[in-house]
């Protein structure tokens, strides 16, 4: 029996000649009933000898159990010992394991196909390169029907391995993904102009990176799902630099900001700006310090203040914060950088992108050599 397209899961089953079942199935039966005639022959002899002689119970269970016993093992060392033409158990037929080509051009048929090809789909987008059982996999390039396009590593059918992006409106993207979202390092250029290169996370900016913004301005540090989060350094477009805690992309909790004209503040953050306790140092030396709030200094220090005035902050305390501000900045300006592994991640990139576009090529002219037609699907890949 050979299978077809049509049942491809009967592709390896044994084939039974129809005329010789029943006789096999009558054999089978007749040499398992002689083993059972020859297994309890003793017993049927001392079941007829109780019921001639009128043996009482518990005597004939003492003598039918151990010739039972007795004759089993008889039975199995017949079994053992004997050649294997004498035995009684017969061994299971045998039947030819039939195989058939055909039945693998069901996983093979022209939307299943694996190797280099062209796929467009029925919205515009095309894909080239390299499919394994109808899914893009390996490297190939991918054309967003007006909008851009992926060049780079697939498993099955989503962006893996290293790749680049690169979309109409100008943005651009060089690095590594997973699952079909930037995974690992990368760069990424804005269409406004920003750039961002280090760690990706799903698709976001996570771990150590460092954001250069058009204008001139320059965040490194930490960054959590694609915000400031953490310790980091901004240098403004102004000259003014803040280096400390950011929290949810803006400066919140303890760092330094040095004005452009001299000034600089040493404390507590919360939102951008300066509230809690903290000193202001001026460039002729003088300065403020006490209980900020929104910005502004609501309470002023003393050094001697009298005992349970409210007037006055102790200014141990703000000498205290403004240490802790000290100290978040020294750590963010400690804050290792990632450039030398961006730089491995891009050139990594830059060789998936040339290989994709070399499949892609290879995959256009065999199409047009050996088949001529196009396969149209109606499921195009999201853009992510």
């Amino acid at each position: 029996m050979t299978p077809t397209a049509g049942n491809p899961r009967r592709r390896f089953l044994p084939s039974v000649p129809p005329t010789r079942a029943p006789f096999a199935a009558l054999r089978f039966l007749r040499l398992r009933f002689r083993l059972l005639i020859l297994l309890f022959f003793p017993s049927l002899y001392v079941l007829l000898l109780s019921a001639t002689y009128s043996i009482d119970r518990n005597s004939f269970l003492i003598d039918f159990l151990p010739v039972l016993a007795f004759s089993s093992g008889l039975v199995l060392l017949l079994f053992l010992f004997l050649p294997s033409s004498f035995r009684v158990l017969p061994r299971p037929p045998t039947f030819p394991l039939l195989l058939s080509i055909r039945a693998f051009s069901f996983w093979n048929r022209t939307d299943r196909r694996t190797g280099l090809a062209v796929q467009p789909y029925s919205n515009g987008d095309v894909y080239e390169g390299e499919l394994r059982w109808g899914k893009c996999y390996g490297s190939g390039v991918y054309y967003y029907h007006k909008s851009g396009k992926y060049e780079g590593d697939w498993i099955d059918a989503k962006y893996d391995g290293h790749g680049v992006e690169t979309w109409t409106k100008g943005s651009k993207y060089k690095g590594q993904y997973k699952k079909g979202l930037r995974h690992g390092f990368g760069v990424y250029r804005y269409h406004t102009g920003d750039l961002y290169a280090g760690e990706w996370l799903n698709g976001q900016s996570h771990g150590y990176g460092v954001h250069t913004c058009e204008n001139g301005s320059r965040y490194v540090g930490e960054f959590k799902w694609g915000l400031k989060h953490g310790l980091g350094y901004f240098r403004f477009r102004n000259g003014d630099t803040y280096a400390g805690e950011y929290f949810a992309d803006k400066m919140h909790g303890f760092g330094v900001y040095h004005f452009a004209d001299g000034q600089c503040y040493e404390g507590a953050w919360q939102e951008e700006k300066r509230e809690g306790l903290g000193m202001l140092s001026f460039a002729s030396g003088e300065s403020q310090s006490g209980h900020w709030a929104s910005g502004v200094l609501e309470i002023s220090t003393s050094r001697n203040p009298f005992a349970g005035a409210s007037f006055a902050v102790n200014h141990t305390r703000v000498l205290n914060s403004v240490q802790d501000a000290r100290t978040a900045a020294q750590k963010a300006y400690d804050v290792r950088r990632v450039d030398d592994k961006v730089n491995k991640a891009v050139a990594a990139a830059n060789i998936a992108a040339d290989a994709a576009a070399a499949a892609g090529s290879k995959a256009v002219q065999i199409e047009k050599r050996d088949r001529g037609i196009e396969y149209v699907h109606d499921l195009p890949l999201e853009i992510v």
